[in-house]
């Protein structure tokens, strides 16, 4: 295999990755450097989350800026705090033996006067999300005029988040710029447009195949009855002892909700979402990079950029309406060439989603028994008696005490003490599922196109109602997935649109929050640039209204009203 001196990169460098234990560089190191470091002026590079991309930008600016100069001449745009952080943490290892080089992390919910501090002492390299720079840019407190670097990392993120001006506006700033590097897990055409616009025969690698998924990762889904996610939930973690990860959930207040619950029922969990302060948030990202928290749930927009190694699963509560949105989820998991689970909790009216995630992203789905009662109990109790054989023993001085015990226990065999041992440690799951239900749903035959079962109740309904089926061909060119109404439902309009920064699946969530309503009264929402319309149960349509019809959204007064009254 090929090594990072064979790329080209200077001693310092090499000797940097040694120390940090890099032996053979990734797929899109072994690309992207040598290409850079060739004189690859505009380059677009595609691979997933957790594959080193920061290496395969970060060694090349530190090897091409020029050290003596101590202001900005290399920009690197992500889209969050946690990821601009990140990057300046692996840069900082790779520029462990090159003194001269200064980088800074500017970024939102820190002080900003501090951060201006930083960049008068004089640095290199500059690290920002685009809200915070753009503020620094008006404030004339960061020039770059300078810059000839530009990096956009996680661009697509940046795009689905919003930043399309604020990159536009970013780029424009820098009029000197002769080296723009994209880094992406995907290709939408809002990306493309950007290359087209601010790119010269860019230079494109691929790294695997675009939309498709980490092969690290196994895709498992449990069927069961939408009121039972919760209980599978819970199950599905009892029944992974050691499990670390991350639960996704549609909405803030189901995160919260949810974290709640599991923490008054005993779990190490605590919940991300958009209502966090920044001191909040990282409180609970410290705690759990450090395993203090062995769960974290969390909102797709408060997930954005979150890069903690060693997560050993995903779980989707439910389904997100976006293809491209579990391909970040999963992704989570099963980085830097470790193996992770993402597992999806649905229900009989959600396969079809699960078959057209299979077919944009190309990966299989395995179909999974929400482990019974008793599998949760056997799991735990070899999880125990494992962790009790590794028990170091040997460093302990436990001789004072041995004499006692021996003698409190003369009379009581191995059997019941290994009994009363399972009592003390087990009893609150014993208790638990010594009568569990049965939580599956199974998979009945499939029936004509257009007709769905009630599985839950275990008969026909009396009235057909469409399956949910994909809804292709939409704006952007992503397929996506909705529901298609029925006689129960109805439109309503709301002058809210993707010139707002809305993309469907952080547009559904905004509506959601807003009305404190669940996603199955939603049906399909079709977006446009100003304007979008909203399906739902007609039960529920006077609660969104009322929630939301008035309130203001960006200093823009929303409205929202029945579709068919208007005109």
């Amino acid at each position: 295999m090929i090594t990072f001196e064979e790329l080209g990169l200077d001693e310092q460098l090499v000797k940097a990755t040694s120390d940090l234990g890099y032996v053979n560089p990734s797929a899109i190191q072994e690309k992207a450097i040598p290409a850079i470091l060739g004189g690859t002026k505009d380059l677009i590079a595609l691979a997933q989350t957790g594959t080193g991309k920061t290496a395969a930008f970060g060694l090349p600016l530190l090897q091409l800026i020029d050290k003596d100069q101590k202001y900005p001449q290399a920009l690197v745009i992500c889209p969050t705090r946690e990821l601009c952080l990140q990057i300046v943490k692996d840069i900082t290892g790779f520029r462990k033996y090159l003194p001269s080089v200064h980088l800074v992390a500017v970024y939102g919910g820190s002080s900003i006067s501090l951060q201006i501090k930083d960049l008068k002492r004089g640095v290199q390299i500059v690290v920002a999300t685009p809200g915070r720079l753009i503020d620094l840019i008006e404030r004339k407190a960061i020039h770059l005029e300078e810059i000839k670097y530009v990096v956009l990392d996680e661009a697509d993120e940046m795009l689905n988040m919003g930043f399309q001006d604020d990159i536009e506006f970013i780029l424009q700033n820098t009029p000197i710029r002769e080296y723009t590097w994209l880094f992406s897990a995907t290709m939408p055409n809002e990306i493309r447009r950007v290359t087209k616009k601010y790119m010269t025969d860019p230079l494109e690698i691929t790294v695997g195949t675009v939309n498709t998924a980490n092969k690290n990762i196994e895709h498992q889904y449990y069927v069961t009855n939408a009121g039972y996610r919760y209980e599978t939930l819970k199950r599905l973690i009892d029944y992974n002892p050691g499990i670390y990860g991350i639960i996704f959930t549609r909405t803030k207040v189901d995160a919260q909700s949810i974290a709640e619950k599991l923490t008054r029922e005993g779990y190490d969990i605590d919940a991300l979402h958009g209502d966090l302060t920044q001191q909040q948030r990282d409180k609970v990202m410290k705690a759990f990079r450090d395993k203090t928290l062995q769960l974290l749930i969390a909102t797709d927009v408060a997930a954005r950029g979150i890069d903690v190694q060693g997560i050993t699963h995903v779980i989707n509560y439910e389904l997100p309406d976006d293809v491209e949105v579990y391909t970040h989820r999963s992704g989570r998991t099963g980085r830097a060439g470790l193996t992770g689970i993402s597992m999806s909790i649905v229900h009989s009216r959600e396969l079809n989603k699960l078959r057209l995630i299979e077919k944009i992203v190309k990966l299989s789905f395995h179909k999974m028994d929400i482990p019974s009662g008793i599998e949760v109990c056997r799991k735990q109790f070899m999880a125990f008696m494992n962790k009790v054989l590794s028990l170091d023993i040997e460093s302990r001085n436990l001789d004072a005490y041995m004499p006692a015990l021996m003698e409190k226990f003369a009379d009581v065999s191995k059997e019941e003490i290994l009994r009363r041992l399972s009592v003390m440690e087990f009893d609150r799951f014993l208790n638990y599922y010594e009568n569990a239900p049965d939580l599956n749903m199974r998979d009945a035959p499939r029936r004509e196109r257009g007709a769905r079962e009630d599985q839950g109740r275990g008969r026909e309904r009396d009235r057909g109602e469409r399956s949910d089926r994909g809804d292709r061909g939409e704006r952007g060119g992503r397929e996506r997935y909705s529901r298609d109404s029925d006689g129960d439902m109805m439109r309503l309009f709301i002058n809210l649109g993707t010139k707002d920064g809305f993309y469907k699946a952080s547009f559904l969530q905004f509506i959601l929050d807003m009305s404190d309503l669940k996603k199955d009264v939603l049906g399909k929402i079709d977006m446009r640039d100003m304007n979008s319309w909203v399906e739902i149960d007609k039960k529920s349509a006077n609660k969104m209204i009322k929630a939301i019809d008035g309130k203001t959204y960006k200093g823009r007064r929303i409205r929202m009203n029945d579709a068919n009254s208007r005109g």
